[in-house]
């Protein structure tokens, strides 16, 4: 489950139109969300609040064997005043969904992306819509401030996120405790997204760090957008037959440590469905590793709109050492509670089950003329308009296993106002104490 200040940051990329589908850390996101995803330990309660358009805070208590918590503020030079920031109003979608569809590459500063159709067909997407986006003042020169000041530890992390023009994109995180070496750390990273492409460059203070990676893409809707006009050899009807519903992605990393002396590198590539592809939504990535031997693959599938599953396949050229790990994800319309409470009867069930119409005889008068009725006017369809914004779905829940028999189980969802995680971890290798971990996370906002 996404925190608060998250769930507001991911609101600010979508009221400025920036897109993180060309990063190539976020490249095999989708598998690591289903797969990956944090078991909560201990009671963590979270009061968060979206006070102005432009300000939100957060405080939270955490109990894992000792107490402890933090405070968070945020600051955005972009009003957020479309974004549901109510606990009782915000799609869960939004804070727990793990399938991340892409976008079409025109619609970063385009067309505002709406909570009911989503970027990816049967989706529900991460970042929210903000009316009237074309209309906010100097999006291209928008900025976010965030701060988080953890306690007792003393311990403060900070973020800084600056716009310099629709494709250049300035981030400075940092962290300051007194263990770490200096007394603290700061990354800074250079982000240029063209839309086909996107080049990012980091620097660490921690070793000195230097890195550059960029991720370029092709077939399906980048083809489509490097096309020339329809007058040459082909036309536009064609083209669209032609066309791949599915974006493929190739790229890499190179990093070097100026202090230890050392350095490395990466390659990848992806394939994802578009959000026009008619079919079942699916991501397959390939991530290889030539220094050290890794190679690493992953395949996730919306097999339907409340199932989605991934697995991830990992292999040492080197040392011949496997690992494998399955997750997935499935979304229920029954009580918040959990399944044990059972689901709610559908109304729908009725008008599904009722008898079909009898088929009406011939009238007297057609009978004494040898003759069949005229056929009589189709009634006017009469369109029903939605009375409610009910949701679809009341929670969701995940579970994951690994090659080592661990065993992660989830169950996210509502209660009322209240936004709540339930997760335990079980080693099935020892039966005799299985449970690992256990925690419950509950969140609110206004």
């Amino acid at each position: 489950m996404r925190e608060f200040m998250q769930y507001v940051r991911n609101a600010f990329y979508g009221a400025t139109g920036w897109s993180e589908d060309n990063s190539y850390k976020d490249l095999n996101v989708t598998a690591r969300e289903l797969i990956d995803f944090p078991l909560p330990r201990g009671i963590r309660l979270s009061l968060s609040s979206l006070a102005t358009p432009h300000f939100a805070t957060s405080y939270q208590l955490c109990n894992v064997g000792v107490v402890d918590g933090s405070i968070s503020y945020l600051h955005s030079s972009v009003p957020l005043t479309a974004v549901p920031a109510q606990s009782d109003k915000i799609p869960l979608g939004a804070l727990m969904r793990s399938y991340r569809g892409l976008h079409q590459l025109g619609s970063r500063g385009g067309t505002p992306w709406s909570w009911e159709t989503g970027p990816q067909t049967g989706t529900i997407p991460q970042v929210p819509a903000v009316a009237e986006m074309d209309r906010i003042p100097n999006k291209d020169k928008s900025s976010l401030l965030y701060g988080r000041l953890y306690l007792p530890q003393s311990l403060l992390e900070a973020m800084v996120i600056k716009r310099f023009s629709s494709a250049l994109q300035v981030q400075i995180s940092a962290v300051s405790e007194q263990s770490l070496r200096n007394g603290g750390t700061m990354l800074s990273v250079v982000q240029y997204d063209r839309g086909n492409y996107g080049v990012e460059g980091l620097y660490s203070t921690d070793g000195g760090l230097l890195g550059l990676r960029g991720l370029y893409n092709f077939g399906g809707d980048a083809s489509v957008a490097t096309m020339g006009s329809p007058n040459g050899t082909g036309s536009l009807e064609s083209t669209e037959k032609e066309r791949i519903y599915g974006r493929f992605s190739a790229g890499g990393e190179m990093y070097y440590g100026t202090l230890n002396k050392s350095g490395g590198m990466s390659l990848g590539a992806r394939f994802a469905t578009l959000p026009t592809h008619k079919g079942t939504p699916l991501t397959a990535t390939l991530t290889i590793n030539p220094l050290m031997g890794n190679i690493n693959t992953t395949y996730a599938v919306l097999a339907k709109d409340f199932l989605a599953m991934a697995t991830r396949m990992e292999f040492n050229a080197y040392s011949y050492e496997s690992d494998w790990a399955v997750g997935l994800e499935f979304w229920s319309n029954r009580r918040p509670a959990g399944f044990l409470l059972g689901a709610e009867p559908s109304l729908d069930l009725e008008s599904d089950q009722s008898e079909p119409p009898r088929k009406k005889e011939r009238s007297f008068q057609a009978k004494m003329e040898w003759r069949l009725d005229d056929p009589e006017p189709e009634p006017a369809k009469i369109i029903e308009k939605p009375t409610g914004s009910k949701e679809e779905y009341l929670g969701v829940f995940k579970a994951r296993l690994s090659s080592n028999l661990n065993l992660g189980l989830v169950w996210e969802g509502r209660a009322k106002s209240l936004i709540f995680s339930l997760g335990t971890g079980v080693d099935l290798q020892r039966l005799g104490e299985p449970f690992r971990s256990l925690g419950l996370e509950v969140q609110y906002s206004s």
